[in-house]
């Protein structure tokens, strides 16, 4: 037998054990886990972490960080987002973020360009963020994916912080030797804020069936429109980005009938004033002995405004983190204006506002 081939044998033989619930119970009330970090906060057999083993500053306004993960961790498909979480004052904290990373490097090396928030609490942790740190993190999910069969004309459209998921598509695509014309076209308000600009830059010259064109709105360039891009027949094009963005281009494949080739999400949280008389009545917090009357905003930003902190993570309806038990009331979905009035059912509160009393289990 090989030598390569006898050593993973025990190797893959221990880790099995090891994840074995009786090794759990062995261990005491904390877990393998728990001792296992002792050695090396990063060694875990159950929880996915990740060391942090570079940052750079493309621009002002972010930060990319280079994570190599743990064996817990099971990777992503290219434009799915991951929930990133760290510790801060003894409480862990979660975000969504989408890789900008091939899909194809996932198990080896994950990269994350994270754009600072006004306040944001997780943005400026890992602002200041140093080789060596730790992060956990959740499984990959979301639907913003390319289709398994490649399409021969792809166009990838971004705003702002939406680039990561598209960067991610355009370097997967070419791990796997794609040989289709791909149309990669990002926008930023200035050219100070184009990420990945040199890398997309070099890709263009290496390549002759990649285009690239960077675009700064408020630096003489103009947004997306009938006259920016013609819709191929037969082209998809994925796009992140603010919803006027996504709006503009669904515009133009609906126009030439491809309205079905348009994959897209949104990286711009979702506001509503609540008014009028579905805003009247109290929210009851049941875990927190709290009542209120009912104020503008999301469920979520209601909780937060009443001193209490729910775990979330986009804040815009994708991510889930933020799903919490209605035990009784009326709510309405921002996103798609139903109103739902059932017992004890989950809600994300990120996404809907009340529609009468409410009792929320928090």
């Amino acid at each position: 037998m090989p030598a390569t081939a006898s050593a993973t044998v025990p190797i893959a033989a221990a880790r099995r054990v090891l994840r074995s619930s009786l090794v759990d119970l062995l261990v005491g009330p904390h877990g393998i886990d728990r001792y296992l970090e002792l050695i090396r906060p990063s060694l875990t057999l159950h929880e996915a972490r990740a060391e942090v083993v570079d940052v750079r500053r493309q621009t002002p306004r972010s930060v990319t960080l280079t994570l190599r993960p743990n064996g817990a961790w099971a990777g992503f498909t290219a434009g799915q987002f991951v929930r990133v979480g760290v510790e801060i004052n003894g409480v862990r904290r979660t975000r969504t973020y989408s890789p900008a990373s091939s899909q194809h490097a996932a198990r080896d090396l994950i990269e994350l360009t994270i754009s600072f928030l006004p306040d944001g609490l997780v943005s400026g942790y890992l602002r200041r963020e140093n080789p060596g740190g730790i992060v956990y993190l959740g499984s990959a999910d979301g639907d913003f994916v390319l289709p398994a069969v490649r399409p021969d004309r792809l166009v990838l459209v971004s705003g702002g912080s939406g680039i990561t998921p598209v960067m991610s598509m355009l370097r997967t695509l070419l791990d796997e030797g794609h040989a289709g014309h791909v149309t990669f076209l990002h926008y930023a308000k200035t050219a100070a804020e184009w990420l990945y600009h040199d890398e997309a830059s070099a890709i263009a010259a290496q390549y002759p069936n990649v285009d690239v064109a960077y675009v700064a709105t408020r630096e003489g360039g103009t947004h997306f429109g009938p006259d920016t891009i013609e819709a191929p027949a037969g082209a998809h094009v994925a796009v992140c980005g603010p919803s006027a963005l996504i709006d503009a281009v669904r515009a133009v494949w609906s126009a030439a009938g491809a309205g079905e080739q348009v994959l897209c999400e949104t990286f711009t949280p979702p506001t509503l004033a609540v008014t009028g008389d579905a805003a009247q009545g109290t929210i009851r917090f049941l875990h927190s002995d709290t009542a209120a009357q009912i104020a503008t905003g999301t469920l979520l930003e209601q909780a937060e405004a009443h001193g209490l902190a729910p775990e979330y993570g986009c804040r815009m309806g994708i991510c889930h983190t933020c799903t919490c038990r209605k035990s009784a009331g009326a709510v309405k979905n921002i996103l798609t204006g139903e109103i739902s009035d059932e017992e004890d059912e989950d809600i994300q509160l990120c996404i809907s506002v009340p529609a009468g009393d409410i009792a929320l289990q928090l």
